[in-house]
């Protein structure tokens, strides 16, 4: 399988304490990865530090896809994002245009320019998360389940290797939240490789995947 992210002794900090020390992991295309632990213990410091939200401190390696995060420029930033299809918990939708219009800002923001294009492909990433129909609905006509549906669309947009998945079932009731990981377990059989932090360890046992879990400032495979 193909790499995409690859840490050796990694150190994450954030407000210049350190949050994880000795990270070391890699990542391929096609794999399901959870990672759990308790609040407070790191994994949304580890999913931002993979997308530039937070540096690194230090490290012997920590190479995403073409992008070398210890070397990284401010300018690469939005480069590497583009690769990446990040999920919130929160949605982070824009509540002032429909959701195709929610798609579409994305599109231009990250370089699209033909309109066929642009709205073949938001045609498209809608169809593959069961969202057709949609398209022409504002953010709060939705359920979250579906306003969930639509983040995920969103960041498959760019057809990323890589989808970080940040408590995406946090705000959902469990039989919406088991829709959700169906769904994003669904993706990793296509090729996306997901890592998906969460708190619900049941999800864990009942949709198995590599677990990566986040203790005592370590980050522990296996």
């Amino acid at each position: 399988m193909s790499v995409i992210l690859s840490y050796k002794d990694v150190e994450v900090e954030r407000a210049e304490k350190s949050v994880l020390k000795g990270v070391t992991f890699s990542l391929s295309k096609g794999e399901f990865h959870y990672l759990v632990g308790r609040v407070g213990s790191g994994k949304s410091s580890l999913l931002k530090s993979i997308y530039a939200d937070v540096p690194l401190h230090s490290g012997s390696e920590a190479k995403v896809m073409d992008f070398d995060l210890l070397t990284l420029r401010k300018r690469q930033i939005p480069f590497l994002r583009r690769k990446i299809g990040i999920v919130f918990q929160d949605f982070q939708l824009l509540q002032d245009r429909s959701v195709n219009g929610n798609l579409r800002f994305v599109l231009r923001a990250t370089g699209w320019k033909n309109k066929d294009e642009m709205e073949e492909r938001i045609e498209e990433v809608l169809g593959m998360v069961g969202m057709a129909n949609k398209s022409y609905k504002m953010p709060h006509e939705l359920s979250g389940g579906e306003q969930q549906r639509i983040v995920i669309a969103r960041a498959l947009l760019n057809k990323p290797d890589l989808i970080l998945a940040d408590e995406p079932t946090g705000n959902l009731d469990p039989q919406t939240g088991y829709q959700i990981v169906t769904l994003l377990h669904k993706l990793s059989q296509q090729g996306h490789c997901v890592v998906m932090a969460t708190h619900n360890l049941q999800l864990v046992e009942d949709f198995p995947g590599k677990v990566l879990r986040c203790e005592e400032k370590k980050l522990i495979t296996g």
